[in-house]
């Protein structure tokens, strides 16, 4: 009987876990999202049209703060809990790495209209 309880017991605190994980890579894909949002609204302002591409660069490292912050704290979340024993800075790394992709996303992209439009 102790080894049923004991299994029953292993199997409900590993579908905990599970659903815990999926939760947190549920919030890292929202926070992505939103992040992506917030440097998509930027793209085509108008005021930053006449931006070179190296401002318009700096400029889109400046925004969606929160956004980013947010992106960061769920995506290292969702690694720590998904990859316990990965060193807690590779997940920051990871992190800071989809940030800056997003960012030069956007930028080649603004970059690729100027081009279109000359």
């Amino acid at each position: 009987m102790r080894i049923l309880l004991a299994a029953v017991l292993a199997m409900t605190t590993s579908v905990a876990i599970a659903d815990d994980i999926e939760d947190a890579h549920k919030d890292a894909l929202a926070g992505r999202d939103s992040y992506w949002n917030c440097l998509a609204r930027e793209y085509p302002l108008d005021e930053n049209k006449s931006l070179s591409d190296q401002d318009f660069t700096l400029h889109i490292a400046s925004v969606c703060l929160s956004e980013r912050q947010n992106l960061r704290v769920m995506l290292v979340q969702y690694l720590t809990m998904k990859f316990p024993d990965v060193d807690a800075d590779d997940h920051m790394t990871t992190a800071n790495i989809a940030i800056a992709v997003a960012q030069k996303d956007i930028v080649t992209a603004f970059i690729r209209r100027r081009a279109r439009l000359k």
